[in-house]
């Protein structure tokens, strides 16, 4: 995967947007104006890329005994965030499953209204 096959995918959820509300490197995804996904344009560019993304906690306990490549949230809650490195050994599928995890657990978060009105966005 790379930055560009990224960001099309965030973007293709509903109600997705894109900020940089930290600085000019950091790109966050967001659903509802809550982030659900981050990640580091120089380290994209330095060939070491990652993403940060939210996960149950139980699961996300799981998921660092499992891999290598995923570890506590970096500058977020060590409960509630991974850090996922590219080129380690996580795979391109779940990435995505975990992206997707990430979205939808943000997105359940949200208010029903909120959900109702980004779920009638054509």
């Amino acid at each position: 995967m790379n930055i560009q096959q990224l960001y099309e995918f965030c973007l293709s959820k509903k109600g997705v947007t894109e900020h940089f509300p930290f600085d000019e490197d950091t790109l966050v995804f967001k659903v509802g104006g809550k982030m659900f996904c981050l990640t580091s344009l120089q380290e994209w560019e330095k060939g070491t890329p990652s993403l940060n993304l939210k996960c149950d906690p139980d699961k996300a306990l799981e998921l660092r005994a499992e891999y290598e490549g995923v570890n506590p949230g970096y500058h977020m809650s060590k409960v509630h965030w991974n850090t996922v490195d590219f080129n380690k050994d996580v795979s391109d599928k779940m990435m995505l499953e975990l992206i997707n995890d990430s979205y939808d657990l943000v997105f359940k978060s949200l208010t029903k209204k909120l959900q109702i009105e980004i779920n009638n966005i054509n």
